[in-house]
């Protein structure tokens, strides 16, 4: 009895953590695994744009402002817009096309992560707000899209936008993906935490000005906006936020962007969705 009067004073945020450790060992297995050119066939991404392990810019970049990769290529955000699109028109039949849409947090998920079983085509820009991201999904329509990941609106947040305009460009959103991919899957993902206190990004003073809560304000009008869509919401702050709602610091490398640990996490809530709610 004393075991379990112990547990009940544990917050959930602990408890949550641990069996996120446990999940995360089953993952990093299953990454190793399907990194072996055996098994390499069973996931499928090609694509230009550079992965977690480049070197960019973590400044967000605003609409017509450049955005560096490496030390070789200067992109405006039109030319990613372009860029995406041709690559959008390259996977038009896919199989299985599984799409990432979102800032530069979707941006530099590692593609070794993605699970297995399907074609994966990263569409993130870095500096991608909510409106932004609704003026180019028409990029997807020629495509025989499965399923789309969408996660947007820190960046509309730490521009101070009306938490509102979040919630109603997504379901605009969702409603255009409804009508052009009526069969695809389309999962909405939760905003993250960021680090509060700890936060070293760049933009650290207009991050502190957007407090933790307001994030999740704007997760509750984007699930109740799922809900009456109806379609996937994937609640992800729960797995990343600490006992006072910020962003665990294992978990990133600037109090705003994810490390590895991170986007192991992130990619163990994706591979659950898969396997339980779309029978992957």
């Amino acid at each position: 009895m004393k075991v379990l009067e112990r547990l009940e004073k544990v917050p959930y945020w602990v408890l949550l953590s641990l069996a996120m450790n446990c999940l995360l060992v089953m993952a990093v297995m299953v990454s190793w695994g399907r990194a072996r050119p055996e098994r390499a066939a069973s996931s499928t991404a090609t694509s230009v744009l550079p992965q977690a392990n480049a070197s960019v810019s973590t400044d967000e970049a605003p609409d017509g402002l450049v955005t560096t990769v490496g030390d070789r290529e200067f992109l405006s955000y039109q030319q990613w817009v372009e860029l995406l699109r041709q690559e959008a028109k390259a996977h038009a039949e896919a199989p299985r096309l599984t799409v990432l849409m979102g800032d530069s947090i979707s941006l530099w998920f590692p593609q070794a992560l993605l699970p297995g079983r399907r074609t994966w085509l990263n569409q993130g820009i870095s500096g991608e707000n909510s409106d932004m991201l609704r003026r180019r999904l028409d990029a997807l329509d020629d495509t025989q899209l499965d399923s789309i990941f969408i996660m947007v609106g820190i960046n509309d947040l730490i521009a101070q936008k009306p938490e509102k305009e979040v919630a109603q460009n997504l379901a605009k959103s969702v409603q255009y993906l409804k009508q052009q991919h009526p069969e695809a899957n389309i999962i909405v993902q939760s905003i993250l935490p960021h680090g509060a206190e700890r936060a070293t990004w760049a933009g650290r003073d207009r991050l502190l000005q957007l407090p933790n809560n307001r994030i999740q304000a704007v997760n509750t009008a984007i699930a109740q906006m799922a809900a009456a869509e109806g379609v996937y919401y994937l609640d992800l702050h729960p797995l990343f936020a600490d006992g006072e709602g910020a962003l665990r610091p294992d978990l990133t490398t600037d109090g705003l962007h994810l490390n590895d640990r991170g986007y192991l996490v992130w990619r163990t809530a994706i591979a659950l969705l898969l396997n339980d709610e779309l029978n992957d």
